[in-house]
């Protein structure tokens, strides 16, 4: 059968099924960027895996970002140092891992450079990520909102952190697994610092 494309919503670090379905529907993948934005969803948070299980990492948003905002004028907020308690997660979570030091010097410049939208700064470490992952795709935006895409698979709402994962996911190391053993879906940087080059494979 042949996969028609993909529409997906513009995540914060996203979750490795969002990187597995982008592998699978590649090229044609289309980014939404007309939605309103809506709360509590991987939009602005990443699950990473502490000594003491899942953190989410959440980028706050400026108090008028309610429901009604168009995703792409959602506006990051800085009123407190949020950038820098995501860095020192990242190191605490992943300083022993295989590949962190590999890639820490690119990523740290998205915790000291301020982005003044959510939009831009998650797209700026998409392209970062798709680099690093060496899966060459060119990305295509939404111009207008729609409720449906009958002719694409659509992972605007699918991909949730409170929706169970609906496929078998493969193991790999983790470096905590040894007290929660293996935790599913974690962000990509969970994959990435684990497993490195290795990681397109993974996908």
């Amino acid at each position: 059968m042949i996969e028609k494309g993909a529409v997906f919503p513009m995540f914060y670090l996203p979750p490795v099924e969002y990187f597995i379905n982008i592998n699978r529907y590649k090229p044609d993948i289309l980014i939404e960027r007309e939605e309103h934005f809506p709360k509590q969803t991987y939009r602005n948070r990443a699950n990473v895996y502490t000594p003491d299980g899942t953190l989410a990492l959440v980028v706050p948003v400026s108090k008028g970002s309610k429901n009604h905002t168009k995703i792409k004028d959602v506006k990051i907020s800085y009123d407190f140092e949020w950038q820098r308690l995501h860095w020192l997660s990242l190191q605490a979570c992943y300083r022993r891992s295989a590949y962190f030091e590999y890639y820490e010097d690119e990523f740290a410049i998205f915790y000291e450079k301020k982005y003044p939208f959510l939009f831009d700064y998650n797209e700026q470490l998409l392209q970062f990520i798709l680099k690093s992952l060496k899966l060459k795709i060119e990305i295509k935006y939404t111009d207008s909102y729609e409720a449906a895409y009958p002719e694409l698979a659509d992972f605007r709402s699918s991909i949730h952190p409170k929706k169970e994962i609906d496929f078998n996911q493969k193991t790999y190391f983790q470096v905590f697994e040894d007290r929660k053993g293996f935790l599913k879906n974690m962000s990509i940087v969970d994959l990435l610092f684990n497993q490195g080059p290795n990681a397109i494979n993974y996908l």
